[in-house]
């Protein structure tokens, strides 16, 4: 006999608990609101911590202007409080382009994201999936989610899908764009940690010398791609390698577990080659392997506007921009095409993300936020990153807030105004 589904009434539910997601929760909160936020894994992070990228890259233009600040910060704040950030500081890609980052510890990323969360008054569901919605003439309305514990049912006026996957609206019947021209899925990174690392060693190495153990390690096929990149775990001798190449159909359930078995044998190979051929990791083994996939690019949302490239690149800024980011054009090709295309903005260059590139078409009363942007192929490779993410996860949250306090949850009939005023009291960047 079926257990009877537990109801759980909300203001908002948000699908989806990673660094977007938890930017929109802690943003969401107000007076009285009931926020419930839903995730798959057992903790919070995404990408950041399910992904262990171990850095959060693209803060600021190339000149050093800062975009990316509001909740982001606070919680890189709260981060390095706790010993788990590294300094804002720089790296060179192995593009050879300059590129700003903090690198961080997923584990202690996973306790603070739990603290900022439950001290935001929000709701934590662990464990449980998106497997159905209800909805009546344009709103959602309950979202039905599978928990080990039996079946729950969570009703809000107003929903937020930064599920990275768009779970929510796949289930809905969103509309997804089509792929542009002969544009592929960009591959997937599985995410691997070596330690004891000698960093003066391996800090100090020739870049033409590192070049030419990197070349040798594709020739040879113990590496995937030309690159050794990696980030320190702060105050450890670990570092976390981003070398790892996975071709994935985001929409095939037995394909993606294909792509997950090939990173961990990708990420073997790559490790035992670095081990014996990078100066530094003499002395290092693999200690950690992530426990899944970093995707960066999945299915892309039909919105209210589908961001572009040009719009990227102009040098104003949308009226309803809520939030800006910095990040170059950064395309990782699949197999069997160039290898990436990494294109840089002016020295001084931001953009801006409009809201209505954050409500689907269709939808009265839902959002969307980090992977969920509404932008085309080129440009969401300059919008994916954690930091920009977050940025969005911010003004989701806070549009969804406004949205239940002042509209009856029509994410339409906001006050973008009133939404930009609210966000930059937060301390969010929506231009100079």
């Amino acid at each position: 006999m079926r257990p009877e589904p537990a109801e759980h009434d909300c203001d908002v539910v948000i699908a989806g608990g990673g660094m977007a997601g938890v930017a929109a929760a802690i943003a969401a909160v107000g007076d009285g609101l009931r926020v419930l936020l839903v995730e798959r894994n057992a903790f919070l992070g995404g990408a950041a911590t399910a992904g262990s990228v171990g850095q959060f890259v693209g803060w600021e233009t190339r000149s050093g202007r800062r975009v990316i600040a509001g909740v982001a910060e606070r919680i890189v704040e709260a981060l390095r409080a706790e010993g788990g950030a590294a300094p804002h500081g720089h790296f060179t890609m192995s593009t050879g382009h300059v590129m700003d980052r903090v690198e961080y510890d997923p584990e202690l990323l996973k306790i603070v994201l739990d603290r900022l969360v439950g001290e935001s008054g929000a709701e934590l569901l662990f464990n449980a999936t998106v497997h159905g919605v209800e909805q009546r003439a344009g709103r959602l309305t309950r979202v039905h989610l599978a928990t080990p514990s039996g079946p729950v049912v969570a009703s809000a006026p107003v929903f937020v899908d930064a599920s990275g996957d768009l779970a929510l609206l796949s289930r809905a019947g969103a509309a997804f764009l089509a792929p542009d021209g002969n544009e592929g899925v960009q591959p997937a990174t599985l995410m691997f940690a070596m330690a004891p690392v000698d960093f003066a060693v391996l800090d100090g190495l020739d870049e033409a010398e590192k070049r030419a153990i990197v070349a040798r390690g594709v020739e040879i096929g113990a590496l995937p791609r030309a690159a050794a990149h990696r980030s320190r775990v702060p105050g450890s001798d670990t570092a976390w390698f981003n070398v790892t190449r996975v071709d994935i159909d985001p929409d095939d359930p037995f394909a993606l577990s294909r792509a997950e078995v090939e990173g961990r044998r990708q990420a073997l190979a790559a490790a035992r080659f670095l081990k014996e051929n990078l100066p530094g990791l003499e002395n290092a083994a693999l200690t950690r392997l992530a426990p899944q996939l970093g995707i960066r690019d999945a299915r892309r949302v039909k919105g209210d506007h589908v961001l572009t490239r040009d719009e990227l690149a102009a040098d104003t800024l949308p009226a309803d921009t809520v939030a800006c980011g910095a990040y170059p054009i950064d395309i990782h090709h699949p197999a069997g095409s160039a290898g990436l295309t990494f294109e840089e903005f002016g020295p001084d260059h931001y953009y801006g993300i409009p809201l209505r590139s954050l409500i689907p078409s269709g939808f009265d009363n839902v959002l969307t936020a980090g992977r969920g942007v509404s932008a085309t192929h080129e440009a969401f490779a300059a919008l994916r990153v954690m930091p920009t993410a977050m940025a969005l996860g911010h003004a989701a949250g806070a549009a969804a807030r406004l949205a239940v306090e002042t509209a009856r949850g029509t994410v339409r009939r906001i006050d973008v105004a009133a939404l930009r005023g609210r966000l930059r009291d937060a301390g969010a960047f929506l231009g100079a």
